[in-house]
C-alpha cells in the first residue's frame, strides 16, 4: 500500500475514534462495557479498514464506504415509520414476534413482544445490558474474539443496540422471532452499527429472522454484527435477510458455536445494498452435530455482493453442507470465499461446500473461491465452483413445450433460486421470499442467450 493510501486509511480511522465521547457519555452503561469498547477502538486504529492489499478483501473495494461522512445514529429517530407503512416488507406477515429498530433504536410501539414462554428472553440489547448485565456479559463478545478486521472492531465501540433473545433449555418455539432493522427517511447519510445477541439453550427449537430493509432512506452505511450460541442437541433455523437500497452499503458478521448433536440451517439472502458482505464464522463445537450453510445473493446494476466464510470443524463425527448460488445482472458482481478447517482430531467429518453463479448479461462478474483446510486423515471433504449462463438447450427444450422464449428464461432462472429457497424449513417464511425472489426476477432486464 502507497504511504498516501496509508495515510487516508488513518484519516478516516480517525473520523470514527475522534467522536468517540459520545458513545462513553450514553448512559445506563456498565463500567465493563465501556472498558470493552475503549479496547475495541485501539484494535480499530491498529486494523484500520481493509484494503485490496488484503487477501480476504481483494476483491471487494470498500473505499466507498470510508470516503461518508461519518455521521453515527446515536440519536433517537422521528415518529416517522407507522405500523401500515412495515406491511409491505418481507416477513413482516409472518406470525410471531417482532422486534423493530429504526435507524438502529428499538421501537417499542412498532415491535409485537406477546405470546412468548414467560422464561424466553426477547427484547432489545440496551435495556437487557440494565436489567441483567452480568447474563448480557455472559454471552457479549464472547464468540468474536480479536476482531478480524476494522469493521468488526468498529461495531463493537459504537454499537448503540440491538435484539437480545434468550431461549432457555427445552423450549420449543413453533412460531419465528423476527428482528427488523429497517432505515427510515432519517437515516439518510447515518451509521449504524446493530448489534444482536442471540443465545439458544439445550434441546430447544427456534427459527430467527434477521432482516435489513430500507423505508425512505438511500445512501446510508449497515455495519451489523450477531453472535449465536446454540446449545446440545437443539434445532435452530437463522434466515439473514437484506434487501437494502441500491446506494447503502451493507456490513454483516455471523460468528455461531454450535453445540453437541444440534442441527442448523443458516441461510443468507442478499438482494440489496450497493455493496454488502456477510462474514459468516460458524463454529462446530460438538460432536455428532448437522450443520448447514445456504445462501443466495442476487444483484442488477452494479451492485457487490460478497460472501466470506469459515466452517470449523473442531470436533469428530460432524458435517456441514455449504450451498450458495448467484444471479448476476447487468454489470453487478459477485464474490464468494469459503473456507472449511477441519481441526486436528476433527475425524469423520463430511463436509460439502458448492458455489454456482449464473450471469444473465456479457458484463456480470463473479469471484469464487472455495478452500478446503484439513488436518485430520479421516475425512470426506468435497468443494467446487461453477460461473455460466443459461443453457440454449434448456431454453429450447421448454420452447418446444409451447412456453415462450422469456417465461422459459425465468422458469429456469427461478429453479436456479429454488435449489437455495427450497432449504427454508419454515414454510411460511419459505413461501414468502419465493413470491419475492419471482417478482424481481420479472423486473430483471437482460435474459438474453448467449449466441
Amino acid at each position: 500500500m502507497s504511504q498516501a493510501a496509508i495515510e487516508a486509511n488513518k484519516n478516516v480511522v480517525e473520523k470514527y475514534v475522534n467522536q468517540f465521547d459520545r458513545v462513553a457519555e450514553l448512559r445506563a452503561q456498565p463500567d465493563w462495557l465501556l472498558e470493552s469498547r475503549r479496547t475495541a477502538l485501539q484494535q480499530l486504529q491498529e486494523l484500520g479498514l481493509p484494503t485490496l492489499k488484503d487477501e480476504d478483501w481483494r476483491y471487494t473495494n470498500v473505499a466507498p464506504i470510508a470516503r461518508m461522512a461519518f455521521r453515527p445514529a446515536l440519536d433517537p429517530p422521528p415518529a416517522e415509520v407507522d405500523a401500515g407503512s412495515l406491511q409491505s416488507l418481507v416477513f413482516v406477515g409472518l406470525e410471531g414476534p417482532r422486534l423493530v429498530f429504526l435507524n438502529g433504536h428499538f421501537q417499542p410501539g412498532l415491535s409485537v413482544l406477546d405470546g412468548l414462554p414467560r422464561e424466553v428472553r426477547f427484547g432489545n440489547l440496551a435495556r437487557a445490558l440494565q436489567d441483567e448485565p452480568d447474563r448480557v456479559r455472559e454471552h457479549l463478545n464472547q464468540l468474536v474474539g480479536m476482531p478480524e478486521h476494522g469493521f468488526t472492531a468498529l461495531n463493537q465501540a459504537w454499537f448503540i443496540d440491538g435484539a437480545w433473545v434468550w431461549v432457555p433449555d427445552d423450549v420449543r418455539l413453533d412460531v419465528p422471532l423476527h428482528i427488523l432493522h429497517v432505515a427510515g427517511p432519517s437515516g439518510e447519510g447515518l451509521t449504524c452499527c446493530p448489534r444482536n445477541v442471540f443465545v439458544v439453550g439445550d434441546r430447544a427449537r427456534v427459527t430467527l429472522v434477521e432482516s435489513y430493509v430500507q423505508l425512505g432512506a438511500r445512501r446510508y452505511f449497515n455495519n451489523a454484527l450477531t453472535e449465536l450460541r446454540v446449545g446440545e442437541e437443539s434445532h435452530i433455523e437463522h434466515i439473514k435477510f437484506q434487501d437494502e437500497s441500491l446506494e447503502a452499503f451493507h456490513m454483516a458478521s455471523l460468528h455461531a458455536s454450535l453445540g453437541r448433536a444440534c442441527r442448523a440451517f443458516l441461510h443468507s439472502f442478499a438482494l440489496g445494498g450497493r455493496l454488502s458482505r456477510y462474514n459468516l464464522r460458524v463454529r462446530l463445537a460438538g460432536e455428532g452435530l448437522e450443520a448447514i450453510l445456504n445462501g443466495l445473493y442476487l444483484t442488477r446494476g452494479d451492485q457487490l455482493a460478497d460472501h466470506h466464510m469459515i466452517v470449523e470443524h473442531a470436533q469428530p463425527h460432524c458435517a456441514s453442507h455449504e450451498y450458495f448460488n448467484g444471479i448476476l445482472d447487468d454489470k453487478s458482481r459477485g464474490v464468494f470465499h469459503g473456507r472449511i478447517l477441519v481441526r486436528p482430531g476433527a475425524q469423520k467429518t463430511d463436509a460439502k461446500q458448492t458455489n454456482k453463479n449464473l450471469l444473465l448479461s456479457d458484463d456480470a462478474q463473479a469471484n469464487t473461491k472455495p478452500q478446503l483446510e484439513i488436518y485430520a486423515d479421516d475425512v470426506k471433504c468435497t468443494h467446487g465452483a461453477t460461473v455460466g449462463q443459461l443453457h440454449p438447450e434448456a431454453i429450447y427444450y421448454l420452447r418446444t413445450r409451447g412456453i415462450g422464449p422469456e417465461t422459459a428464461r425465468r422458469m429456469l432462472v427461478h429453479a436456479f433460486a429454488g435449489e437455495i429457497i427450497e432449504r427454508i424449513q419454515y414454510e411460511p417464511a419459505r413461501e414468502a421470499l419465493d413470491q419475492l425472489v419471482w417478482d424481481r426476477l420479472e423486473t430483471t432486464s437482460h435474459m438474453a442467450v448467449p449466441a
